[in-house]
């Protein structure tokens, strides 16, 4: 197992950028169509055939879904639709979703997840359902939810044995199909518990490629409130600890530090799990673009 080692104060704000800048390639990042709907164009934000995440918020009708997959596919970039099992009621909503993405929108990518709904609609509860089901035969790639805190649904005990099966039976699928996977985690905030995690993912035979979760910049108060929400452990910490610094309170909450840590880690461990970065954009699509680009990710409209 490899040895965690912080970095210093100084060094994960400056000296670590260049590290950064190449841990940040190929980021992924999502958004909802009310909020995509907001942004003029994409192109002018993002780097050519980033991965977009489009989330699927129950009640969100699939025509904006597919809608909002089209636009992005014209602008040049990838979409990868949820597909939250607890919100499909049943096969036939399950092909004719998968049906109009890829007819309308050219979808070749999913994220395949249980969702949010306490009880299921119908037939699915898991994603482990939805890969059985032969729904995605022939998608390209297909990323699985991740929990590097836990995930107290599942396991209520903490001990993430229900989670870990889990996971080794989505790597055991991942070895039978065509499909690139990886796992798209919840966001955090903390890098020690997320190495720790990978580092106990590989200890478990469990080899698929995580992509890391990270709120861009906001407000410390959003942050703390949607951590709570989401179940955040140990990251929570992190935040309520920046709290107490009445002369941080007022300022964005940026991820650099706890990037810049596993980025240096990653250097340091070429083999270690962690593939790409996810940006959940809790303060906003725009400031969260805005922090990748001053940290070398050119968007689509300077790439000329």
């Amino acid at each position: 197992m490899a040895i965690f080692r912080f970095p210093r104060k100084e060094a994960a704000a400056g000296g670590a950028s260049a590290e950064l800048a190449g841990f940040l390639h190929g980021f992924s990042i999502e958004v909802m169509p009310r909020t995509a709907e907001k942004i003029e164009d994409f192109r002018t934000l993002l780097p050519g055939g980033t991965r977009v995440y489009i989330a699927h918020i129950e009640g969100t009708p699939i025509d904006e879904m597919v809608a909002t997959a089209r636009r992005l596919r014209q602008e040049g970039f990838e979409p990868m639709p949820h597909f939250p099992a607890r919100i499909i009621t049943d096969r036939a909503m399950l092909a004719d979703w998968v049906a109009r993405y890829r007819g309308e929108a050219d979808v070749k990518q999913a994220l395949l997840l249980a969702g949010g709904a306490a009880r299921p609609k119908g037939a699915f509860h898991s994603s482990m359902q939805l890969l059985e089901s032969g729904a995605f035969d022939g998608f390209e790639r297909l990323h699985v939810a991740g929990h590097p805190e836990g995930n107290r649904d599942i396991d209520p005990d903490g001990s993430e044995r229900m989670v870990m099966e889990a996971l080794r039976w989505k790597q055991a699928f991942a070895e039978r199909s065509d499909a690139q996977m990886a796992i798209a985690t919840q966001f955090c905030f903390d890098a020690r518990p997320v190495i720790d995690w990978v580092n106990r993912l590989s200890a478990e035979g469990i080899s698929l490629p995580v992509h890391i979760g990270v709120a861009g910049p906001a407000k410390l108060q959003t942050l703390i409130r949607f951590a709570i929400a989401c179940g955040v452990g140990p990251s929570l910490k992190v935040l309520q600890k920046r709290a107490m610094d009445v002369s941080k309170l007022l300022l964005p909450f940026e991820p650099e530090a706890f990037l810049s840590q596993l980025a240096e880690h990653k250097a340091a461990n070429p083999d270690f799990g962690i593939e790409a970065v996810h940006f959940f954009p809790l303060g906003g699509i725009k400031p969260t673009a805005d922090w990748t680009q001053r940290h070398g990710q050119r968007p689509m409209s300077a790439a000329a």
